[in-house]
C-alpha cells in the first residue's frame, strides 16, 4: 500500500475547509488595505491588516499542510477552530448575529469532526491500516 492510499480523506477535506478560512482572513486583510487610504489613522489601518495577514497566512498554511498531509499541519488546525468556536459563540450570543454565528459555529465544528476522526487519530498517531 503506498503512501498516497493511507492518507484519510478527512485530512484533506479539513485541510480544504481549513485552507479556505485562511482565504477569507487574508481577503479581509486585503479590505482593511483598501479602506486605510479612506480614514484618517492609516497607521493603525495597515497594523491591523498585518495583524490579519500573518494570522491569515498561518491559517492557510496549516490548511495546505493538511492538503499536503503534513502531520504537523493538524494540531494548528486545531487550535484554530477551537479559537474560532468562541468567535461563533460571541457572534451568536452577545453579538446578536445568531445567522452568521450558527453558520460559523456549525463550518467549524464539522472540520472539527473530521480532525477526530478515527481514520484522522490513526494517520496522526503513524499507526498503519497493517499494523494493527
Amino acid at each position: 500500500m503506498t503512501q498516497e492510499k493511507r492518507i484519510p480523506r478527512e485530512v484533506r477535506t479539513a485541510g480544504v475547509l481549513t485552507a479556505l478560512q485562511g482565504l477569507v482572513g487574508l481577503a479581509f486583510a486585503v479590505a482593511l488595505v483598501i479602506r486605510a487610504f479612506a480614514v484618517d489613522h492609516v497607521g493603525d489601518v495597515l497594523g491591523e491588516a498585518a495583524y490579519f495577514a500573518v494570522l491569515g497566512g498561518g491559517v492557510l498554511a496549516a490548511g495546505i499542510g493538511l492538503v499536503l498531509a503534513k502531520h504537523w499541519a493538524r494540531t494548528p488546525a486545531i487550535v484554530v477552530q477551537l479559537l474560532l468556536l468562541g468567535v461563533a459563540w460571541y457572534t451568536y450570543g452577545p453579538s446578536g448575529q445568531q445567522l452568521y454565528g450558527a453558520l460559523l459555529g456549525l463550518y467549524v465544528v464539522v472540520v472539527i469532526v473530521l480532525l477526530f476522526t478515527a481514520p484522522v487519530r490513526r494517520w496522526a498517531l503513524g499507526v498503519d491500516e497493517a499494523d494493527e
